[in-house]
């Protein structure tokens, strides 16, 4: 397994030195799962033998156990927070509410037990809570034996049976998966709407059902001769009515898979030797965007290895599936009926994903803008390069997002619940636009050269992890020099806004220009002034933010550095050496890298001292 090996190794030695709190630990998972799949009914059985690995310092006498497809039953949590929200997702809707038995989904275990010990157990809607015989020591392992049931749901939302494009199955979170412990305690949050956190570990799994279907999953197929279907050009003659497929995903928190027997599976070795795998139905209409897309696959990978780091895994697969697009590990489920250029754009965000979530794997519920927002912040860079168009700018629509959040007047802090907002597009706005816009914005706040550094050591450090808003904030102040304590604070942590302006310009008695500048809102940044002179020179002036105790390296050819701005001052007076007369015009953050939210009052021109003039007279 070509990089992982090497991956794996490194673990060993980073996990005694990274830092989330005071000690860094990750508990571990090790699952073992055979199910069987009835594709008339859409029911399945299954057996789970789970071997959890108490790698924190705390004493364990209870676990949980996520049963998301509980979710998809009138009356669940899911349904009511759709039915109650005045912006519901229109997937959802009430669609939930209107399930019949036949249709609706659960996830039930029907046995469960540690040592040969039955537990106790109570189902609490999509949360099993389960009290131990035994209490799992710090170090020890514990294994749990398991016997569970499931409906497959109708489609609704990212799960479920007979999509929209009439994919058969899509079964990402279909079985009981073991919730995240970890610093902070138990992290099992009832599933409502938003994503996921999982134990990092191996899965070994074992899936039975028709041999007309196709499945795509995550992990490596074990036993390709035996199925074909694209894996093996070996031909197979099925013995009986149905396959088994055996997986094996390392070192993953997730294990999804999709089934239809009317895929397409194509494959493409890519420059650095991971195989890449598409799943698509077998339509005229589509074929042609998904063989074009498989280039642009590539292309996509070998970017985010480039700017990220290296993709340690041997496969990754696209499959059509789902309600739109959703990350799962080693695979990403999207709706294939698309435009081309839409067909990469979710492919390049959700295969982004690989990295900012099964790579860096925050918790989603609670830092959902660090995976969502880097991930829409490197896929727009990678599309920009990947299709093309090579716009200087390619985050304007995320920074159009969050301009529109600010001046709203719903904005919540980012460090809302992820189920928590009060309107689904405050909380979109502020998971992708504003977690994108944190990214750009740094580049402008400490030079891009020091971002980039700092998603790629980010990467060394916090892959196959846990990592939380500090742990990137610090590695960024490790690469730049600069404190940016504040960045994280106001930017994450309050709805304080960016606002300067140019308030006045004079001309000093000693033939000097006063540029007085003053910030409106309460969050303060370093600002890049650009000076254009009639006589065609330009000049940036730099005023560092005295607060980031450090100067951003010049970026132009003609770079001053001016007094540092204290933040408890509302205004500052620069002075330019040069006579009013000799100024074009002046203007804050002309890269418009700055989320500024009222750039109306940014620029000064000689137009606008004409007017003045005109109106004193």
């Amino acid at each position: 397994m070509k990089k992982l090996l090497l991956s794996l190794a490194l673990i060993a030695t980073s996990l005694a030195s990274a830092q989330n709190n005071t000690n860094y630990w990750q508990q571990h998972v090790d699952y073992k799962m055979e199910v069987d799949m009835n594709v008339e009914n859409f029911q399945y059985t299954g057996t789970q033998e789970l071997v959890y690995t108490n790698n924190s310092p705390d004493t364990l006498d209870r676990v949980f156990f996520h049963l998301y497809f509980n979710a998809f039953q009138p009356g669940s949590e899911m349904d009511v927070r759709s039915r109650t929200i005045n912006d519901p997702d229109r997937r959802v809707g009430d669609r939930i509410s209107k399930l019949s038995e036949e249709e609706q989904g659960y996830l039930r275990v029907s046995s469960l037990d540690q040592k040969g010990n039955k537990l106790s157990y109570e189902e609490v809607g999509t949360v099993l809570e389960v009290e131990l015989d035994e209490a799992i020591l710090p170090g020890e392992k514990a294994t749990f034996k398991m016997e569970f049931e499931g409906q497959v749901p109708e489609q609704v939302r990212r799960s479920g049976r007979n999509s929209s494009e009439g994919v058969a199955l899509s079964m990402s979170q279909w079985f009981p998966k073991m919730a995240e412990y970890d610093f902070e305690g138990w992290h099992a949050a009832p599933y409502i709407g938003r994503e996921f956190h999982g134990v990092w570990g191996d899965f070994d799994v074992k899936l039975t059902l028709d041999k007309d279907y196709t499945v795509a999953a995550s992990g490596y197929l074990q036993n390709p001769d035996e199925i074909g279907h694209g894996y093996s050009d070996k031909e197979v003659k099925a013995k009986g009515d149905t396959h088994t497929w055996h997986f094996v995903a390392p070192k993953v928190h997730d294990f999804t898979w999709a089934a239809d027997p009317e895929y397409i599976h194509d494959k493409r070795t890519a420059a650095d030797g991971t195989v890449l795998h598409f799943f698509y139905k077998d339509n005229d209409e589509i074929k042609e965007n998904w063989k074009n897309l498989q280039e642009k696959t590539e292309a996509l990978l070998l970017f985010f290895n480039e700017n990220i780091g290296p993709y340690p895994w041997d496969q990754y697969t696209v499959a059509q599936g789902g309600d739109g697009g959703m990350e799962y590990a080693m695979i990403t489920l999207i709706t294939g009926e698309r435009s081309f250029g839409s067909l990469v754009g979710v492919t390049s965000h959700e295969l982004a994903h690989a990295w900012f979530q099964h790579l860096m794997a925050t918790n989603e519920s609670k830092h959902e803008w660090m995976d969502e927002g880097f991930t829409s912040y490197i896929s727009s860079a990678a599309m920009n390069q990947v299709m093309e168009t090579y716009a200087e700018n390619p985050y304007t629509g995320s920074y159009r997002g969050y301009l529109q959040l600010a001046n709203s007047g719903v904005e919540q802090p980012q460090t809302t619940q992820a189920d928590r907002y009060n309107l689904n597009a405050a909380y979109g706005a502020a998971a992708y636009s504003k977690g994108a816009v944190f990214l750009a914005q740094l580049g402008y706040v400490i030079g891009k050269e020091n971002l980039d550094k700092t998603l790629k050591r980010y990467y060394d450090e916090w892959k196959f992890k846990h990592p939380t808003p500090n742990d990137f904030i610090r590695i960024a102040e490790k690469v730049s020099g600069a404190e940016l304590d504040w960045y994280l604070n106001d930017w994450t942590r309050t709805t304080a806004k960016i606002d300067y302006r140019i308030k006045e310009v004079t001309e000093a008695d000693d033939n000097s220009t006063k540029v007085t500048l003053e910030r409106q809102n309460l969050m303060p940044m370093p600002l890049d002034i650009t000076v254009r002179y009639s006589n065609g020179e330009e000049e940036m002036i730099y005023i560092p933010l005295q607060m980031m105790r450090w100067e951003k390296s010049p970026e132009h050819e003609n770079w001053t550095v001016a007094e540092d701005w204290a933040w408890a001052r509302p205004t500052y007076d620069l002075k330019i050496d040069k006579p009013l007369s000799e100024i074009e015009s002046i203007e804050i953050d002309e890269s418009q890298l700055m989320a500024d939210v009222n750039r109306d009052n940014n620029l000064y021109t000689a137009e606008d001292a004409s007017t003045q003039e005109e109106e004193q007279e």
